[in-house]
Parts: C-alpha cells; structure tokens; sequence
C-alpha cells in the first residue's frame, strides 16, 4: 500500500565554527512521498512544483523507483519494498536539493537502508548508502565536494529517521582537528491540500531558486570574511558495498 503525500513545512539551520564563525536559518518546504505515487499539482500550479526522475541518481531509468533500485543492486542489495522519498520539486523549469533522502524497506516494510543524494551547486551529485541503527543514526566517509570551504575529508555523521508527524535530520561533518559543521532540517507534517500547496508556495517562492540564490550568498560572504577556496580534486568513484 502506498502512503499519501506529505508536505513538511521546514527549517534549514547551518552551523559553521571554525576557521570563522557562521550561522543561519531559513524556511523552506519539503515533499514526503511513496515513489510508486509522486505528487501532482492541480494544472494550475503544476509549473511550481512537480517532479522529474532524471533529476535524482546516475544511470537509465525512467522512474525513481528504476532508480533506486539500479543504485541499490550496484551496492548488492536486493530491496523491493516500499521507498520513501523526501525531496524537494522542479519550479518554473529549475531544480535545487542539496539532499534528497530515499528510505528503502523490505516486503514486510522493515526499513534496509537509506540513500542520502548530496547535490552541489557545480550541478554535480553523489549518492551515500547509509545503513541506520535503530535510531536512524550511521557514518559514511565524506566523497563529495559540497562547500567550496571545505576539502573533500572527514566523514559525515548522519541521524536520518523515516519523518512521521514531525521531520529531523541531522548531518554533522567531522574532521580532525576541527569542530563539527552542522546541519539540520526539521519541520512538521501537512496534508498536501490546494490551501497547504498554497501556503508553502506563499511562504517560500520559488523555493529552488531561493534556496540556489541563499547559498551562493552565504557562500560569498565567507569569501569576503577571508575563508579561503579549498583546492576541487577529483571525487573518487562510489564504492559498492558488499
């Protein structure tokens, strides 16, 4: 069976303490939805949200679910189950998720693992197999350039529960030597209704423009503070998980 679309109105908190100290939080909006049953906006508002499979994952597919599950049997995992997806919808032509969360369950709904898709605003993404323990936590080797501020080591602690009511996940970057980056999205559950559609689109235009346009800004103002540019290497190929 299905689950009903969910949208979740959020809060983007970022923390940074080292080399220079900056903070910010933001509103936004996520979709929450089985991929077998994407959302679709009335005609209306279509052009503001809706969704397309090529935006998520390497390799054919014409369906996020074909996705998914090519991702997964690259890794060795045979997953047929329901799959939950949080993430963000194509506006006005444009997509910008800087995480996009796929939760993958067996037949009788027991959660396998979770794919946590990094996007960055170089228009590159990398996909993590993330195996939660039973309070939604793991730890992956960090692979991908994000930041222009932050060179490609560490590792990523992750606490990513399937949402219910309420929405928390937190990423925290450890590297030796330095404090934790932070990061958090948390947020509360909404029938998706032409009024909540509505309200979301009144209380975040354009969301992925937004959300593009809020980093960059960030991004600048750590440039003018002095942060230097760490040097992009190659992100090494993903590993298949045995």
């Amino acid at each position: 069976m299905t689950i009903a679309p969910a949208l979740y109105f959020t809060r983007i908190h970022h923390l940074r303490r080292a080399p220079v100290r900056h903070a910010f939080e933001y509103r936004s909006y996520s979709w929450f939805f089985d991929v077998d049953a994407p959302p679709k906006l009335p005609l209306p508002l279509r052009p503001f949200g809706y969704f397309r499979a090529a935006d998520h994952l390497e390799g054919p597919g014409a369906d996020l679910r074909t996705r998914v599950r090519t991702f997964l049997s690259d890794n060795g995992i045979d997953s047929d189950g329901p799959i939950t997806a949080l993430m963000n919808a194509r506006a006005l032509g444009y997509v910008f998720d800087p995480l996009t969360l796929f939760w993958c369950h067996d037949r009788d709904g027991a959660l396998r693992c979770v794919i946590a898709e990094v996007h960055n605003t170089y228009g590159q993404r990398h996909a993590y197999l993330v195996r939660p323990d039973p309070h939604g936590r793991d730890e992956v080797e960090k692979r991908f350039h994000v930041s222009p501020f932050n060179r490609l080591e560490g590792r990523y602690e992750l606490h990513v529960p399937e949402p219910a009511d309420d929405l928390t996940v937190r990423i925290a970057l450890l590297r030796d030597g330095q404090p934790p980056f932070h990061a958090a999205v948390t947020g509360h559950r909404l029938l998706v209704t032409p009024r909540t559609i509505l309200r979301a689109q009144l209380r975040t235009p354009l969301s992925p423009w937004l959300t593009a346009a809020r980093i960059r800004r960030h991004g600048i103002a750590l440039w003018a503070r002095g942060l230097p540019v760490a040097p992009r290497v190659c992100s090494p190929a993903p590993r298949k998980v045995q």
